[in-house]
Protein backbone atom coordinates (compact mmCIF):
# COMPACT_ATOMS: atom_id res chain seq x y z
CA UNK A 1 0.00 0.00 0.00
CA UNK A 2 1.56 3.25 -1.10
CA UNK A 3 -0.22 5.24 1.64
CA UNK A 4 0.75 2.84 4.42
CA UNK A 5 3.84 4.65 5.62
CA UNK A 6 6.56 6.90 4.23
CA UNK A 7 9.91 5.45 5.34
CA UNK A 8 12.08 7.93 7.21
CA UNK A 9 15.81 8.35 6.43
CA UNK A 10 15.39 5.39 4.09
CA UNK A 11 18.60 5.79 2.09
CA UNK A 12 20.67 6.50 5.19
CA UNK A 13 19.33 3.36 6.89
CA UNK A 14 20.18 1.14 3.94
CA UNK A 15 23.60 2.77 3.52
CA UNK A 16 24.47 1.91 7.11
CA UNK A 17 23.39 -1.73 6.68
CA UNK A 18 26.40 -2.12 4.37
CA UNK A 19 24.80 -4.82 2.21
CA UNK A 20 27.05 -7.74 1.22
CA UNK A 21 26.57 -10.73 -1.10
CA UNK A 22 25.25 -13.70 0.84
CA UNK A 23 24.24 -11.52 3.79
CA UNK A 24 21.20 -12.09 6.00
CA UNK A 25 19.25 -8.98 6.99
CA UNK A 26 16.18 -8.29 9.11
CA UNK A 27 13.71 -5.43 8.92
CA UNK A 28 11.98 -5.87 12.28
CA UNK A 29 9.39 -3.13 11.60
CA UNK A 30 8.21 -4.06 8.11
CA UNK A 31 4.98 -2.00 7.98
CA UNK A 32 4.41 -0.84 4.42
CA UNK A 33 7.66 -2.41 3.26
CA UNK A 34 9.38 0.83 2.27
CA UNK A 35 12.73 0.10 3.87
CA UNK A 36 12.66 -3.57 2.83
CA UNK A 37 11.85 -2.66 -0.77
CA UNK A 38 14.80 -0.29 -0.87
CA UNK A 39 17.10 -2.95 0.63
CA UNK A 40 16.23 -5.38 -2.17
CA UNK A 41 16.60 -2.67 -4.81
CA UNK A 42 20.02 -1.70 -3.49
CA UNK A 43 21.05 -5.35 -3.29
CA UNK A 44 20.53 -5.68 -7.03
CA UNK A 45 21.54 -9.21 -8.02
CA UNK A 46 23.10 -10.05 -4.64
CA UNK A 47 21.94 -13.36 -3.17
CA UNK A 48 20.93 -11.85 0.18
CA UNK A 49 18.15 -13.05 2.48
CA UNK A 50 15.76 -10.50 4.00
CA UNK A 51 13.22 -11.13 6.77
CA UNK A 52 10.44 -8.65 7.48
CA UNK A 53 8.80 -8.81 10.92
CA UNK A 54 5.48 -7.17 11.81
CA UNK A 55 2.90 -8.00 14.46
CA UNK A 56 0.16 -6.07 12.62
CA UNK A 57 -1.78 -8.57 10.54
CA UNK A 58 -2.53 -5.92 7.91
CA UNK A 59 1.17 -5.57 7.07
CA UNK A 60 1.13 -9.01 5.44
CA UNK A 61 -0.66 -7.45 2.44
CA UNK A 62 2.53 -5.52 1.73
CA UNK A 63 4.79 -8.60 1.60
CA UNK A 64 7.30 -8.30 -1.24
CA UNK A 65 7.20 -10.60 -4.24
CA UNK A 66 10.87 -11.55 -4.19
CA UNK A 67 12.26 -15.01 -3.47
CA UNK A 68 14.88 -13.44 -1.21
CA UNK A 69 12.19 -12.01 1.10
CA UNK A 70 10.33 -13.76 3.95
CA UNK A 71 7.49 -12.12 5.89
CA UNK A 72 7.21 -13.08 9.57
CA UNK A 73 3.92 -12.23 11.30
CA UNK A 74 5.30 -11.71 14.80
CA UNK A 75 6.42 -9.11 17.30
CA UNK A 76 10.13 -8.41 16.98
CA UNK A 77 10.67 -9.42 20.61
CA UNK A 78 10.47 -13.02 19.31
CA UNK A 79 13.20 -12.39 16.75
CA UNK A 80 15.60 -15.17 17.74
CA UNK A 81 12.98 -17.92 17.88
CA UNK A 82 11.49 -17.13 14.48
CA UNK A 83 14.87 -16.81 12.81
CA UNK A 84 15.82 -20.22 14.18
CA UNK A 85 12.66 -21.66 12.64
CA UNK A 86 14.12 -20.51 9.32
CA UNK A 87 17.55 -21.97 10.09
CA UNK A 88 19.20 -18.64 10.93
CA UNK A 89 21.49 -18.24 13.95
CA UNK A 90 23.45 -15.15 12.92
CA UNK A 91 22.66 -12.08 10.85
CA UNK A 92 24.59 -9.39 8.99
CA UNK A 93 22.28 -6.49 9.71
CA UNK A 94 19.15 -5.44 11.58
CA UNK A 95 17.00 -2.40 10.87
CA UNK A 96 14.39 -1.11 13.32
CA UNK A 97 12.19 1.90 12.52
CA UNK A 98 10.38 2.26 15.84
CA UNK A 99 7.01 3.85 16.42
CA UNK A 100 3.56 3.63 14.89
CA UNK A 101 3.00 3.70 11.13
CA UNK A 102 1.03 6.48 9.49
CA UNK A 103 -1.42 3.83 8.32
CA UNK A 104 -2.23 2.82 11.89
CA UNK A 105 -2.59 6.45 13.01
CA UNK A 106 -5.00 7.14 10.16
CA UNK A 107 -7.28 4.19 10.89
CA UNK A 108 -9.93 5.55 13.25
CA UNK A 109 -10.94 2.12 14.52
CA UNK A 110 -7.43 1.37 15.79
CA UNK A 111 -7.78 4.09 18.42
CA UNK A 112 -4.25 5.48 18.13
CA UNK A 113 -5.24 9.08 17.39
CA UNK A 114 -7.30 11.62 19.29
CA UNK A 115 -8.43 13.01 15.90
CA UNK A 116 -11.13 10.34 15.60
CA UNK A 117 -13.77 8.85 17.85
CA UNK A 118 -13.67 5.08 18.15
CA UNK A 119 -13.12 2.41 20.77
CA UNK A 120 -10.13 3.11 23.00
CA UNK A 121 -7.99 0.30 21.61
CA UNK A 122 -4.36 1.08 20.58
CA UNK A 123 -3.28 -2.52 20.00
CA UNK A 124 -0.59 -2.86 17.32
CA UNK A 125 -1.56 -6.51 16.92
CA UNK A 126 -5.33 -6.99 16.92
CA UNK A 127 -5.11 -10.34 18.68
CA UNK A 128 -3.42 -8.89 21.79
CA UNK A 129 -5.45 -9.28 24.98
CA UNK A 130 -5.15 -5.81 26.55
CA UNK A 131 -6.56 -2.56 25.16
CA UNK A 132 -6.15 1.06 26.24
CA UNK A 133 -9.69 0.91 27.66
CA UNK A 134 -8.63 -2.00 29.89
CA UNK A 135 -5.81 0.11 31.29
CA UNK A 136 -7.75 3.30 31.98
CA UNK A 137 -10.62 1.37 33.57
CA UNK A 138 -8.61 -1.09 35.68
CA UNK A 139 -5.23 0.38 36.64
CA UNK A 140 -4.84 1.89 40.08
CA UNK A 141 -4.14 5.63 40.24
CA UNK A 142 -0.46 5.08 41.09
CA UNK A 143 0.00 2.83 38.06
CA UNK A 144 -1.73 5.32 35.76
CA UNK A 145 0.50 8.07 37.12
CA UNK A 146 3.57 5.94 36.38
CA UNK A 147 2.44 5.28 32.81
CA UNK A 148 1.71 8.93 32.00
CA UNK A 149 4.77 10.25 33.79
CA UNK A 150 7.32 7.71 32.58
CA UNK A 151 6.12 7.02 29.05
CA UNK A 152 4.56 10.37 28.16
CA UNK A 153 6.45 12.78 30.43
CA UNK A 154 3.05 14.28 31.28
CA UNK A 155 3.68 17.06 33.79
CA UNK A 156 0.45 16.64 35.76
CA UNK A 157 0.36 12.85 35.56
CA UNK A 158 -0.92 12.46 39.13
CA UNK A 159 -3.85 14.85 38.65
CA UNK A 160 -4.81 13.18 35.37
CA UNK A 161 -4.62 9.71 36.92
CA UNK A 162 -6.90 10.73 39.80
CA UNK A 163 -9.35 12.35 37.37
CA UNK A 164 -9.53 9.10 35.36
CA UNK A 165 -10.22 7.02 38.47
CA UNK A 166 -12.95 9.43 39.54
CA UNK A 167 -14.55 9.53 36.08
CA UNK A 168 -14.67 5.76 35.61
CA UNK A 169 -16.60 5.39 38.87
CA UNK A 170 -19.43 7.29 37.17
CA UNK A 171 -19.22 5.43 33.85
CA UNK A 172 -16.68 3.21 32.05
CA UNK A 173 -14.25 5.00 29.71
CA UNK A 174 -14.63 2.99 26.51
CA UNK A 175 -14.25 5.42 23.60
CA UNK A 176 -11.72 8.03 22.60
CA UNK A 177 -14.30 10.76 23.19
CA UNK A 178 -14.99 9.41 26.69
CA UNK A 179 -11.27 9.65 27.36
CA UNK A 180 -10.93 13.14 25.87
CA UNK A 181 -13.78 14.35 28.06
CA UNK A 182 -11.68 13.35 31.07
CA UNK A 183 -8.38 14.69 29.70
CA UNK A 184 -9.43 18.07 28.32
CA UNK A 185 -9.85 19.90 31.67
CA UNK A 186 -6.30 18.86 32.60
CA UNK A 187 -4.53 19.95 29.41
CA UNK A 188 -1.37 21.91 30.13
CA UNK A 189 0.39 23.76 27.33
CA UNK A 190 -0.97 23.20 23.83
CA UNK A 191 -3.76 20.63 23.50
CA UNK A 192 -2.20 18.70 20.57
CA UNK A 193 1.12 18.26 22.36
CA UNK A 194 -0.46 17.31 25.67
CA UNK A 195 -2.80 14.75 24.12
CA UNK A 196 0.02 13.36 21.98
CA UNK A 197 2.02 12.70 25.16
CA UNK A 198 -0.95 11.08 26.92
CA UNK A 199 -1.83 8.88 23.94
CA UNK A 200 1.82 7.91 23.44
CA UNK A 201 2.05 6.80 27.06
CA UNK A 202 -1.06 4.65 26.80
CA UNK A 203 0.06 3.11 23.50
CA UNK A 204 3.46 2.20 24.92
CA UNK A 205 1.84 0.52 27.93
CA UNK A 206 -0.75 -1.36 25.86
CA UNK A 207 1.89 -2.85 23.59
CA UNK A 208 4.72 -3.16 26.14
CA UNK A 209 6.89 -1.30 23.64
CA UNK A 210 9.74 -0.67 26.04
CA UNK A 211 9.89 -4.29 27.15
CA UNK A 212 9.80 -5.44 23.53
CA UNK A 213 12.59 -3.03 22.58
CA UNK A 214 14.78 -4.25 25.44
CA UNK A 215 14.21 -7.85 24.32
CA UNK A 216 15.04 -6.96 20.72
CA UNK A 217 18.26 -5.15 21.56
CA UNK A 218 19.54 -7.95 23.78
CA UNK A 219 18.86 -10.52 21.05
CA UNK A 220 20.43 -8.34 18.37
CA UNK A 221 23.69 -8.26 20.30
CA UNK A 222 23.75 -12.07 20.29
CA UNK A 223 22.64 -12.49 16.67
CA UNK A 224 24.80 -9.96 14.84
CA UNK A 225 28.03 -11.34 13.39
CA UNK A 226 31.08 -9.87 15.18
CA UNK A 227 33.16 -7.37 13.21
CA UNK A 228 30.56 -7.25 10.47
CA UNK A 229 26.97 -7.14 11.75
CA UNK A 230 25.26 -3.73 11.81
CA UNK A 231 22.50 -2.55 14.15
CA UNK A 232 20.50 0.34 12.63
CA UNK A 233 17.82 1.83 14.91
CA UNK A 234 15.58 4.83 14.37
CA UNK A 235 13.70 6.16 17.38
CA UNK A 236 11.05 8.84 17.81
CA UNK A 237 11.03 9.66 21.49
CA UNK A 238 13.56 10.00 24.29
CA UNK A 239 12.83 6.65 25.96
CA UNK A 240 13.56 4.67 22.80
CA UNK A 241 16.61 6.76 22.00
CA UNK A 242 18.05 6.37 25.50
CA UNK A 243 17.67 2.58 25.38
CA UNK A 244 19.25 2.44 21.93
CA UNK A 245 22.18 4.60 22.99
CA UNK A 246 22.75 2.57 26.16
CA UNK A 247 22.73 -0.77 24.35
CA UNK A 248 25.16 0.50 21.75
CA UNK A 249 27.54 1.79 24.43
CA UNK A 250 27.25 -0.92 27.08
CA UNK A 251 25.10 -3.79 25.81
CA UNK A 252 22.34 -3.19 28.38
CA UNK A 253 19.31 -0.89 28.72
CA UNK A 254 20.59 0.91 31.80
CA UNK A 255 23.93 1.95 30.32
CA UNK A 256 25.88 0.16 33.05
CA UNK A 257 29.49 -0.39 31.99
CA UNK A 258 30.83 -3.89 32.57
CA UNK A 259 34.51 -4.77 32.85
CA UNK A 260 36.45 -7.99 32.65
CA UNK A 261 38.80 -9.36 35.32
CA UNK A 262 41.54 -6.99 34.20
CA UNK A 263 39.32 -3.92 34.26
CA UNK A 264 38.95 -3.67 30.50
CA UNK A 265 35.58 -2.23 29.44
CA UNK A 266 33.33 -4.56 27.48
CA UNK A 267 32.17 -2.61 24.42
CA UNK A 268 29.70 -4.61 22.33
CA UNK A 269 29.57 -2.16 19.43
CA UNK A 270 31.74 0.19 17.47
CA UNK A 271 29.45 3.22 17.33
CA UNK A 272 29.23 4.56 13.77
CA UNK A 273 27.06 7.57 14.64
CA UNK A 274 28.74 9.61 17.37
CA UNK A 275 25.70 11.88 17.18
CA UNK A 276 22.34 10.66 15.91
CA UNK A 277 21.61 11.19 12.24
CA UNK A 278 18.66 13.57 11.80
CA UNK A 279 16.39 14.19 8.81
CA UNK A 280 17.10 17.36 6.88
CA UNK A 281 14.60 20.20 6.46
CA UNK A 282 13.50 18.94 3.05
CA UNK A 283 12.54 15.51 4.39
CA UNK A 284 10.72 17.00 7.38
CA UNK A 285 8.74 19.26 5.04
CA UNK A 286 7.86 16.26 2.90
CA UNK A 287 7.02 14.04 5.87
CA UNK A 288 6.20 15.76 9.17
CA UNK A 289 6.56 12.45 11.05
CA UNK A 290 10.30 12.60 10.37
CA UNK A 291 10.84 15.66 12.57
CA UNK A 292 11.45 13.65 15.76
CA UNK A 293 13.44 10.80 14.19
CA UNK A 294 16.94 9.95 15.45
CA UNK A 295 19.06 7.31 13.75
CA UNK A 296 21.82 5.50 15.64
CA UNK A 297 24.06 2.77 14.25
CA UNK A 298 26.59 0.35 15.68
CA UNK A 299 28.79 -2.43 14.30
CA UNK A 300 29.01 -5.51 16.46
CA UNK A 301 32.51 -6.22 17.69
CA UNK A 302 34.02 -9.16 19.54
CA UNK A 303 33.64 -9.08 23.31
CA UNK A 304 36.70 -7.49 24.82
Amino acid sequence: MSDYHIPVLAHECVDYLNLRPGGIYVDVTFGGGGHSRLILERAGDMDIRLFGFDQDEEARANALDDERFTFVAANFRHLRNYLRLHGVDQIDGLLADLGVSSHQFNQAERGFSYRFDAELDMRMGKTADRTAADIVNNYEADDLQRVFGEYGEVRNAKSLALAIVEARERAPIVTIQNFLDVCDPWVRGTRPRYLAQVFQALRIEVNDEIGALNDLMAQATDLLIPNKGRLVVMSYHSLEDRITKNFLKTGNKDGIVSKDFYGKIDRPYKILTKKPVLPNAEEIQRNSRARSAKLRVGERILDS
